[in-house]
């Protein structure tokens, strides 16, 4: 069901990071859309409807664990995977993703590659 034309959902302070993965993600023929406030990822996620989000953990104001439960307990977004990209790497903050609601946790630094290939992966996973 989704290919190249999935839309995804970029949320991450780190505008450096929100542009890399926008310009190579768009390149490989999806629609991406980003957000650099937890906030306003919030309330892009409600008007975009993306088939695939990828979520920061560490950013201020509100954690990527909070942005994750508010997606999760909305209707219009709860069926939406979450794939948390995030330099924290202990095992206590994976068991706390998962129970936030995430699908998969990713640690950066990562490769555009490996990226690319978690969302088909995801993707062809929630299609089916």
């Amino acid at each position: 069901m989704f290919s190249e034309d999935a839309r995804i959902l970029v949320i991450d302070d780190e505008k450096e990071i929100t542009e890399i993965v926008d310009a190579f993600l768009t390149t490989a023929g999806y629609d991406v859309a980003i957000e650099n406030t937890a906030q306003s990822g919030i309330e892009r996620a409600q008007s975009f409807k993306p088939h695939l989000i990828l979520l920061d953990i560490m950013m201020p104001s509100m954690d990527g664990y909070e942005v994750c439960n508010r997606l999760k307990q909305s209707t219009v977004t709860a069926d939406i995977p979450v794939v948390f990209l995030t330099g924290k790497d202990a095992r206590d903050d994976q068991g706390r993703s998962f129970r936030a609601g995430c699908d998969l946790f990713v640690k950066k630094p990562f490769s555009c590659e490996r990226l690319l290939d978690i969302v088909r992966i995801v993707l062809l996973s929630v299609s089916k």
